[in-house]
């Protein structure tokens, strides 16, 4: 055979391996002319019958296959043709499965690295599964992220695999899973060091290709005389199993068909209130899987291609997917200007900073100091990088020990020291001027002239900090959301003197930090903070109107956002929101004046969650129901109001948040549309199904959101 994209060996037992390594790619993906190749390959399998098992693994260090060519959806026009790619692709790995279960030839995956979408559907194929113990091994079916569901028969494999319950977990809501997760779930048979994974792979392929030999091998006369040992052994490890309780679970709800009616039920009431049926492709996979359970396996494939047909054209996907494409495509933007960075200082140990600290140190794998002004604030940093690193062990991404090294990397002081070794500095101290300019100052003189100063700030303009700089070209925002850990944009923020080496770096940073970049001009609010206070202050405004406070809520987490408008403002804090208001008002005038009722909240030393006192009513930290008291504080004319509708609502917060994001690519604050359906997704939580406010724009036409814009105009001002 001649192959391009496989290494394909048989050795003396007849053991074979298929190890796959795509031309020119950095991961593995399956593209057509891959397929072609596979088929080959497998047909070689099939049809030699020196060959007694294969052996699937990768060749790339980067992983083990990172799933199907996503650019083939893009040509995708009707649902026929998006149903045929799954069923082609169901066709391809069924040949896996055909191998072991009707050719008898065993067939082992040795996973290292990456098993994504179509590469885990792949593996699910195998009879058996061996991964890598590396921190880089992760499983994961993602498509509902696109708008998809697996296409490749995953939605009735791996139920079948680990169980229904665990499948639902890990096909809704496209998570990854971790070398030893998998291992629990049953994902994968083994862990093995990644030296020896084709080795170990080998192994458990001839010892399947023994068990196999026994089973159809007749027993002699005198073995019936022989102890069941080994019968003795499985009804221990059964008893093992039923001890238990997750597996009396499954056993109670998943082996029965009123049980499993029970699961599948209580997915869809979750689902629902987590998405309010604004995505249906979560719906479409327990459907799928609840089909092939009900119908069996061959049925369910066909009922999983048509739903992925129909989901391929549908708009939620093609707005998802071009969020997947503008994000594959940031990352590739790169700056050849860029320096190595060894050794970073955050400056301040709040909720921020160590968050900072944190995602530096897990992803970016860099040694990084802390400096708070008291040991008290130096613990608190610790102990939430501490629980950072601490909850990533637990998903089984880190071993104990590795987990031990990593706290290693963390060190921290209350005085101006470890500057000399820090080539970036970032400052996440509070949100006011005067401080900001003393940590640069600070900064400054502890480094050398080199050294990168980049403010978190949230709302105030760099060039103004930057004023207190003898280098103001290495001065630059970087803008983190919180909890930094789990949000995953960072705004870069430069100035018209900031230098293009310093822009780089800070990109490569963030990317390494696991950040989606984005670039954006200096100017109050930047670009996240800018469009989020017009949302803000018309939803205030709604309440002030006579608008409930849930009403307000509830109507903006049905449209899309993940939280509502009023509980936002109550987890950022009302003091920190007026205070990024006035700086908003000053820059841009009455489009962005704040209403007078945040100030009449902030005369009630209402700050929201912090003090337990906001549009909602907390206790013990947690959210409560929404305060009735705000009304009278806001001169509110009625508690309710019929002619404030839940459209009315949307249409006035969101065309408020995209008008204002109009204005910031009119004035070249974002470089891009892409880049600002970005920010507004990744950073502040628009509807991702609906691709961004640009998408959105484009979605409902120019013409109408202008038309719409006006009207509102002559209605409020």
């Amino acid at each position: 055979m001649q192959l391009t994209h496989f290494h394909f060996d048989v050795d003396s037992d007849g053991v074979a391996l298929l190890r796959m390594d795509v031309l020119c790619e950095k991961l593995n993906i399956l593209t057509i002319s891959v397929a072609e190749e596979l088929e080959l390959a497998l047909d070689r399998v099939a049809s030699d019958q020196n060959i007694k098992a294969l052996v699937f693994g990768s060749m790339k260090s980067a992983g083990f296959m990172a799933g199907a060519d996503i650019e083939v959806m893009r040509d995708v026009k009707t649902a026929p043709e998006a149903e045929a790619l799954s069923q082609a692709t169901q066709k391809l790995f069924g040949r896996f499965e055909t191998l072991h279960k009707k050719l008898h030839k065993p067939v082992v995956a040795a996973i290292d690295g990456m098993a994504l979408g179509g590469g885990l559907e792949l593996a699910l194929a195998c009879q058996s599964r061996i991964a890598s113990d590396s921190p880089h091994t992760v499983l994961s079916l993602p498509e509902v992220q696109l708008g998809l569901i697996p296409g490749g028969g995953g939605t009735q494999r791996l139920p079948r695999l680990i169980g229904i319950a665990a499948a639902l977990d890990l096909i809704l809501t496209g998570k990854k899973v971790f070398a030893k997760k998998a291992l629990h779930l049953g994902l994968v048979d083994e862990l093995v060091p990644a030296s020896i994974l084709i080795s170990a792979a080998k192994k458990r392929a001839l010892a399947l290709l023994k068990q196999q030999s026994l089973k159809t091998s007749k027993p002699k006369a005198h073995d019936k005389l022989k102890p069941k040992a080994k019968g003795w052994r499985r009804f221990k490890k059964a008893m093992f199993k039923l001890s238990n309780p997750q597996n009396w679970q499954r056993a109670a709800l998943e082996t029965n068909a009123l049980g499993q009616q029970l699961l599948f039920n209580q997915a869809q009431k979750q689902l629902f209130k987590k998405t309010r049926g604004n995505y249906p492709a979560p719906l479409k996979a327990i459907e799928a899987i609840q089909h092939g359970l009900s119908q069996g396996q061959k049925a369910g494939l066909e009922f999983e291609a048509e739903q992925f047909g129909m989901l391929a054209v549908s708009p939620q996907a093609k707005a998802l997917m071009s969020l997947f494409f503008a994000t594959r495509e940031l990352k590739k933007d790169s700056g050849v200007d860029a320096r190595p960075v060894t050794h970073l200082l955050v400056q301040g140990g709040g909720l921020m900073g160590a968050g900072i600290a944190a995602v530096s140190i897990t992803e970016a794998n860099l040694p990084v100091r802390i400096k708070e002004k008291d040991n008290a604030g130096l613990s608190r940093a610790a102990k939430y990088v501490e629980r950072v690193i601490s909850a990533r062990r637990k998903r089984g991404r880190y071993s104990r020990a590795q987990a031990n090294t990593l706290m290693f990397h963390l060190t921290t002081t209350t005085m101006a020291s470890g500057y000399k070794a820090a080539e970036v500095v970032i400052e996440a101290v509070f949100e006011d001027l005067e401080q900001k300019q003393q940590m640069l100052r600070e900064a400054e003189k502890g480094g050398g002239p080199e050294i990168i100063f980049a403010s978190n700030t949230s709302s105030l303009p760099i060039s103004e900090i930057a004023k207190a700089s003898r280098h103001p070209e290495t001065v630059i925002g970087m803008h983190y959301f919180s909890p930094v850990e789990k949000m995953p944009l960072l705004e870069v923020v430069i100035t018209p003197m900031t230098a293009a080496w310093v822009i780089a770096t800070c990109v490569e940073l963030g990317k390494k930090q696991g950040k989606t970049v984005i670039v954006v001009k200096d100017g109050a609010g930047f670009y996240t903070s800018r469009i989020l206070a017009p949302y803000i202050n018309e939803a205030v405004r709604l309440v002030a109107e006579g608008a409930a406070i849930d009403a307000i809520d509830n109507a903006m987490m049905d449209f899309g956002f993940p939280v509502g408008p009023l509980t936002l403002i109550d987890e950022i804090g009302i003091d920190v929101g007026a205070k990024a208001g006035k700086i908003m008002h000053q820059a841009f005038g009455e489009r962005l004046k704040p209403p007078t009722a945040l100030e009449a909240l902030l005369h009630d030393n209402r700050q929201g969650r912090k003090n337990g006192r906001g549009f909602y009513i907390y206790k013990n930290g947690k959210k409560g129901k929404a305060d009735t008291s705000i009304y009278a504080l806001c001169n509110s004319k009625r508690r309710y109001s019929e002619n404030l509708s839940k459209a009315a609502i949307i249409e006035r917060c969101t065309l408020a948040m995209i008008n204002e994001a109009a204005l910031c690519l009119d004035e070249g604050i974002i470089r891009n549309k892409r880049d600002g359906n970005i920010g507004a997704v990744f950073g502040l939580g628009f509807p991702p199904f609906l691709g961004g406010p640009f998408n959105y724009i484009d979605t409902c036409g120019t013409k109408n959101i202008l038309e719409r814009l006006e009207k509102l105009a002559q209605q409020h001002g």
